[in-house]
């Protein structure tokens, strides 16, 4: 990413670290790739036929349960994710996201890897986006819950966590209002270090498979591609190192911004100058107007 000197810049390389953990980099238009012979095209994804399996939509009732009762908790995420590249296959990238959160109005995000690190504090009044190594420091007010916070970081600044949907105070009604599909696949001994049920949903944007613990009924694994995209990318998120009901300290929340520069908690939308910006249609005229008559 190319930096300017700028603040209003300075917050678009900490807004999108933090906003989309790399999700939000410029695809590239992939070249034209030549096909082997003989190689029959994949068909394209048709009509999803609904259904609700019990047992599966029993599984994930099962993980949101377990995860919107405990009442602090601690977890990796790494999340991988393709993009694509100049020559026509994507590229994939992975970004290690640690988690804290204690209910209903704490939340911690530190991004060590991969890129620049950054950091996220919600303390059910302010929500602070930090970059340590530039010392840049963003504060914007939060709303009274997480689930609240989490919609005003991505409304105000574009913030968001691929992971948002284990954390909100109801995970499965957070995505039971439009699941189309869901059925069970089978059990795993290789995913998360232990057997795990997985379970695929499909709803009108994503078709996605999950890997939960057969005994605790913990998330280990989400691999999901969006429906509207159209080259198809797949972003993968394994999660780890659970803990739940911890203690924590009364200053994990703190962030620890002494001696950063303050920026807007803002968009990281790019800014038009004003001498730059297009007159308001009609303006030309009126002013062309006015010009000619003197």
């Amino acid at each position: 990413m190319i930096r300017h000197r700028s603040v209003r810049w300075a917050l678009v390389a900490l807004g999108m670290l933090l906003a989309v953990n790399g999700y939000a980099a410029e695809k590239q238009a992939p070249a034209h790739a030549s096909k082997p012979k003989g190689v029959p095209r994949a068909p394209a994804v048709g009509v999803i036929q609904t259904g609700l399996e019990p047992k599966a939509v029993d599984l994930l009732k099962a993980a949101s349960s377990r995860l919107a009762a405990a009442h602090s908790m601690s977890f990796t995420a790494v999340i991988s994710y393709e993009n694509p590249s100049t020559l026509g296959p994507p590229l994939l990238y992975s970004v290690k996201n640690e988690v804290m959160l204690q209910r209903p109005d704490k939340l911690r995000v530190i991004i060590p890897a991969d890129g620049p690190a950054s950091e996220f504090y919600y303390d059910g009044k302010n929500m602070v986006a930090y970059a340590p190594a530039e010392k840049l420091v963003a504060t914007g007010a939060a709303p009274p819950t997480i689930d609240g916070a989490l919609k005003a970081a991505y409304d105000s600044a574009a913030i968001y966590f691929p992971f948002s949907d284990l954390i909100v105070a109801d995970p499965y009604g957070d995505i039971a209002a439009d699941l189309k599909t869901v059925f069970y696949i089978g059990q795993s001994k290789v995913v998360g270090g232990t057997t795990t049920d997985m379970v695929a949903y499909v709803s009108d944007t994503v078709f996605a498979q999950i890997w939960i613990g057969a005994d605790d009924k913990l998330p280990r694994r989400i691999r999901a591609v969006y429906r509207d995209d159209p080259s198809r990318l797949r972003h993968d998120m394994e999660l780890s190192n659970w803990q739940l009901d911890v203690a924590i300290p009364a200053d994990a929340f703190k962030a620890p911004t002494e001696g950063a520069k303050p920026i807007e908690f803002a968009r990281p939308d790019p800014q038009i100058p004003a001498e730059l910006r297009p007159e308001p249609p009609g303006k030309g005229a009126a002013k062309s107007k006015s010009t000619k008559g003197q």
